[in-house]
């Protein structure tokens, strides 16, 4: 295939010139060992703006048969690259880092262009990205262990880190490069080799950073086959040649992994959805819980296993409460990412996700739940519901329950601490959580009593590279992010010495 490639200009954001968004009007291929491959299949599938509900590019389908090619790549490189000390390992992952940092805003528009995110948070995703290949750049030349020593007489005993081998890491639509990231990180530092399969929906920037990487990476250390779960992801969760598969994704992608790799007993590593309680005290700052939840349940559109989806508040601030959320999500600015920075939020990520989030509404209303406002898609291009608040909520209903995935915000009321708590952790997910109080002894108890990885007091939906991001329950196992991925991506191997003469 050419490697001239052909541009389309994305839409200008306000007061800029047009800028080039990187993708081609034919089909585009794989990346495997080192370069573009078109691969054994012939089906390809458009990718589209979800603002506009236009097609932006098309990608080729991936067969098993490109698994096994991407998977013998990488399982060649594997031989060389383990060998590098963790040095070597970390000055490749900077210079990662920094070609990243010279494409930041092409990113940043074309995941923009194929995700429907606001340009601020577009550009928030990538600077991430950048501190996360960073982070294990150093991480992984400080690993701690237990030390060597003398556990049995006239013997020495050491423990040894070693990367798994070859690990498939599968990856969602809602957060296209910034998850790809917190995989390929800590899966190169720590000496594996990678089979990325981007969510069909939403490849075009993972294929790129593969691109951008060619002349860091060595060959076949990163390869990216795009294609659907049940032919790409199972091909890969079955491979005998893959060590470990890592999925973010729903629950019901998880488990499909999970039974596929059983069979060889291959290890998976599981970031599933969330439901996050958000519980809200009389004593709170009732501005900060507002914006909190307008940021963390509307900035992607709802669309984030962690966003702040289900206020639990106390009974006596429930009226200020609703009025102050329904004032924010009133005044957010809705639209295509491609006006310019002021857009807020934006569409959902497909029009079949677009009449799921409908469905969910148009169930709820049947239980008795009423929106305060939104509530509904509305009229125009692209596939977009609008900032949704529900209120008068029975017990149990379905809304509370389930992982919408929208711009959909619950309330309901409490008037005991006890059965919030138990409200808040009845539930099947267990990724995150946050507690709104100005008690500093609630707000040091509560955390341990919240059944969830992730307990942010008086925040939602922050992150650092330096801490890990995993649940409980539903929402899988293994931990993103931290020197605790990492250990997640290798193996511990006991080596003892006799040394008695």
């Amino acid at each position: 295939m050419t490697e001239t490639r052909p541009q389309i200009e994305a839409a200008p954001l306000t007061g800029e010139d047009p800028a080039p968004v990187d993708v081609e009007p034919e089909a585009l291929p794989h990346f495997v060992d080192g370069a573009r491959w078109t691969g054994t299949g012939t089906e390809t599938r458009p990718v589209v703006n979800p603002a506009t509900g236009q097609p932006i590019a098309r990608v080729l389908c991936g067969t098993a048969a490109d698994v096994d090619q991407a998977v013998a790549a990488a399982r060649t490189a594997f031989a060389e690259w383990r060998q590098k000390t963790p040095k070597d390992r970390a000055d490749v992952m900077l210079e990662a880092a920094a070609v990243v940092e010279t494409h930041a805003e092409e990113l940043a528009r074309l995941e923009s262009a194929n995700a429907g995110k606001p340009m601020p948070l577009a550009r928030e995703d990538v600077a991430f990205t950048i501190d996360t290949l960073r982070f294990m750049a150093g991480a992984v030349r400080a690993q701690q262990s237990l030390s060597a020593g003398e556990y049995v007489a006239g013997r020495t005993s050491m423990i040894v880190r070693e990367p798994v081998g070859v690990v498939a890491a599968i990856t969602p639509w809602n957060y296209p490069l910034l998850t790809a990231a917190w995989k390929i990180g800590p899966i190169l530092a720590a000496g594996n080799t990678c089979v990325l399969k981007p969510s069909e929906q939403t490849p075009l920037t993972a294929l790129r950073l593969a691109e951008l990487l060619a002349d860091v990476l060595p060959a076949g250390v990163l390869n990216v086959v795009v294609g659907d779960g049940p032919v790409v992801g199972e091909a890969l969760a079955t491979h005998p040649d893959v060590a470990l598969v890592s999925v973010t994704g729903s629950v019901r992608s998880g488990q499909a992994v999970a039974r596929a790799a059983a069979e060889s007993l291959k290890r998976v590593h599981l970031e599933l959805g969330g439901k996050a309680p958000v519980l809200v005290f009389a004593d709170a700052d009732l501005d900060a819980v507002a914006d909190g939840v307008a940021f963390a349940g509307f900035g992607n559109s709802g669309q984030d296993c962690g966003a702040a989806c289900r206020v639990l508040v106390e009974e006596s601030v429930y009226d200020d409460l609703v009025a102050r959320l329904v004032s924010r999500a009133e005044a957010l600015a809705v639209g295509d990412p491609a006006e310019g920075d002021h857009i807020e939020m934006g569409p959902l990520v497909t029009q079949a996700h677009r009449d799921r989030v409908v469905g969910f509404l148009d169930r709820a209303y049947a239980e008795g739940v009423r929106a305060a406002t939104g509530g509904k898609a509305p009229d125009g291009d692209g596939f977009f519901v609008l900032p949704t608040v529900l209120v008068n909520i029975p017990d149990g209903a379905e809304c509370t329950r389930e992982e919408i995935f929208g711009p959909v915000v619950t309330v309901e009321t409490f008037t005991c601490e006890d059965a919030m708590i138990a409200a808040a952790n009845g539930t099947r997910y267990g990724l995150s959580a946050s507690v709104w109080t100005e008690n500093a002894r609630r707000a040091a108890d509560l955390p341990g009593r919240l059944d969830f990885g992730t307990v942010w007091v008086n925040d939602h939906l922050a992150f650092a590279a330096e801490m890990p991001w995993g649940g409980f329950k539903s929402s899988g196992y293994g931990r993103d992010l931290s020197a605790y991925a990492l250990d997640d991506y290798s193996r511990t191997k006991h080596v003892m010495v006799n040394r008695t003469r």
